[in-house]
């Protein structure tokens, strides 16, 4: 590209992924929303997993339209492994493949004041109070925040810090953070043990950007303990969504990116962090196991190094998966929003603990080594539940006896099989 000409710029939102529909008609409401933020740049957005389009389909549309120089932003509300490693690996394989595009990769959304306003925002519409005249306080309410949950320590104590922020701000009785998955508390044990304090009045608000199964369960929690204690009001708050709050914080992302500010700043960026420990042999770049596959794209964005590497993704997994897999953060089969899921695969040790065959039919992913896992509040009180069979398998022999209760037969013949 000539000095004279001026780069072409372009933004790509980059988010997690659903089995879930609605959360893919309510991703593409945000990039619709950037759209009317950005009106002179293209915006396209794609997802790491499952859903269409995947990121690589989302970039190829930037490169159609002229695009050179991208502004990528992670979808993600926490820097778990998606933001960390996933889509760095992606952006830096795309980029590389293409000569003279430059990829910027921005902040995830944190607790930007604009994030922590929506979610306060949907917790008053729960209530019936207009969030711009909000009372004083509500001592006589409990809030509830539900936080995805990650085996990413820094991740959960987000989402614990977000629940302060949020009580100091809005003056509740008391607020407590309860996790979707992986950590502790669980969403069921958590109701279960606070409303032991008392309160006539508990508001349940899930950190969520997007519908999907794990908002869906969370709901069912909330049903049932409403049915067991009809004394006890329990009110619901909607997820993030597309509030505008949420499309403000994103643009803040992409402010950053154009005025130099991410560049200025101290702290390692994500993508100064992912190519550190590249050439440090902490992370590799690969293909993502559960990438939606574009039937009109054989390569879908991959470098050579990527078709010669050992990773043959046809995931018959005869061979029980020999890869490490030694993962920092984990991931549910919901797929919604911040969840995490890291791919270090450590090729130097081809250990994989569990130890069986993951024959998915819908994709095929792995949870970290969560060192809770057997916490009485925690994972296990899930089992039975439809949780990821890949993350069962790290419970022991002795948790799952002592939880047999739990396990229905579907999920034996699964995320069991290997221990018998």
């Amino acid at each position: 590209m000539s000095n004279a000409t001026q780069a072409k710029k372009g933004i790509m939102i980059c988010g997690h992924g659903s089995r879930d529909k609605d959360a893919e008609r309510e991703f593409g409401l945000v990039a619709e929303g950037l759209k009317k933020r950005f009106p002179d740049l293209p915006v396209e957005y794609g997802f790491l997993e499952f859903s269409a389009p995947n990121i690589h389909m989302g970039l190829n549309r930037l490169l159609e339209e002229g695009v050179d120089d991208i502004y990528a932003i992670p979808g993600m509300l926490f820097a778990a492994t998606h933001a960390k490693n996933d889509i760095p690996s992606v952006l830096t394989t795309y980029e590389d493949k293409n000569a003279g595009l430059s990829v910027t990769y921005g902040r995830e959304l944190g607790l930007q004041e604009d994030m922590i306003e929506a979610f306060q925002a949907r917790i008053y519409e729960s209530l019936g109070i207009d969030p711009n005249n909000p009372p004083d306080s509500l001592y006589d309410t409990m809030l509830v925040v539900v936080g995805r949950g990650t085996s990413d320590t820094s991740a959960n104590a987000e989402a614990a810090k977000l629940t302060r922020i949020v009580n100091e701000n809005m003056g509740f009785g008391w607020a407590d953070t309860v996790y979707s998955g992986v950590t502790y508390p669980s969403v069921g044990v958590g109701l279960d043990k606070l409303i032991k304090l008392g309160f006539k009045r508990i508001v349940v608000a899930p950190y969520f950007l997007f519908t999907g199964r794990l908002i869906k369960r969370i709901q069912g929690y909330v049903d049932k303990v409403t049915q067991e204690n009809p004394s006890i009001e329990f009110i619901q708050a909607h997820y993030l969504s597309d509030h505008e709050r949420v499309i403000d914080a994103f643009e803040n992302r992409v402010n950053e990116i154009m005025d130099g500010s991410l560049s200025r700043q101290s702290e390692e960026t994500l993508m100064s962090s992912f190519k550190r420990r590249l050439a440090a042999g902490e992370v590799d770049v690969h293909h993502h196991h559960a990438e939606y596959v574009d039937p009109e794209d054989d390569t879908q964005g991959l470098s050579v190094s990527d078709h010669s590497h050992s990773h043959s993704h046809d995931h018959s997994h005869d061979d029980s998966h020999s890869h490490d897999h030694s993962h920092d953060d984990s991931h549910s089969h919901d797929h919604s929003h911040d969840d995490s899921h890291s791919h270090d695969h450590s090729h130097d040790q081809h250990s994989h603990s569990h130890g069986h065959s993951h024959s998915h039919g819908e994709g095929h992913h792995h949870h970290g080594v969560y060192q809770h896992i057997g916490h009485p509040m925690g994972p296990r009180t899930m089992i039975g539940e439809n949780i990821c069979c890949c993350f069962m398998g790290q419970f022991t022999a002795d948790i799952l006896e002592e939880e047999k209760h739990r396990i229905n037969d579907d999920c034996t013949k699964t995320a069991f099989a290997h221990k018998k």
